[in-house]
């Protein structure tokens, strides 16, 4: 997003995340635009409420013991018509087998343990946690990766990863 001029405030809670971005972000050109912060979404929220137009929540929800309040805060972080961009992980067996079995087993992709079946989010789920928050969904897709080729692709099927976009009303 840097690259098409945007400023962008980059978050996580862990340090080693932190330090890597940093990292690349010296090495960048356009470092003056990059900012990073070890801060929680929901603190942010409360100092910076209705100042960006565009959040990402990638590959995190299915980490988080109460992923509702990460989507209430990427809300709470736009400002009117600002769009919200989420990804997580499917709840079913080839979900499960692709990412928990084939990512963290059999190919070593990730660390064992990295994935919690139990906290992966359904679509409908995830759609009704950013309805009830108040977003409209705009769309909804499928995030595929090939291990033997290293190709991903977006395609309508949302049986494993996918993303979501949503946007805040302009009222």
């Amino acid at each position: 997003m840097a690259r098409r001029g945007a400023d962008v405030t980059g978050i996580d809670l862990g340090t080693e995340n932190l330090k890597a971005a940093a990292l690349h972000a010296e090495q960048s050109p356009l470092e003056n635009t990059l900012r990073y912060q070890h801060i929680p979404v929901e603190e942010l929220a409360k100092t910076q409420a209705g100042q960006f137009d565009v959040v990402t929540c990638m590959e995190m929800l299915e980490h988080v013991p109460d992923p509702s309040s990460i989507v209430q805060a990427c809300y709470e972080l736009l400002a009117p018509g600002g769009v919200c961009v989420l990804s997580t992980i499917n709840r079913n067996p080839k979900s499960y087998l692709f990412a928990i079995v084939g990512a963290e087993y059999v190919l070593r992709l990730l660390d064992r343990g990295t994935h919690d079946y139990a906290k992966f989010i359904t679509p409908a789920e995830l759609d009704k946690m950013a309805l009830n928050t108040g977003f409209v969904r705009q769309d909804i897709i499928g995030l595929h990766y090939n291990p033997l080729t290293k190709r991903y692709w977006l395609a309508q099927n949302v049986d494993v990863n996918y993303m979501i976009a949503v946007q805040k009303p302009l009222v």
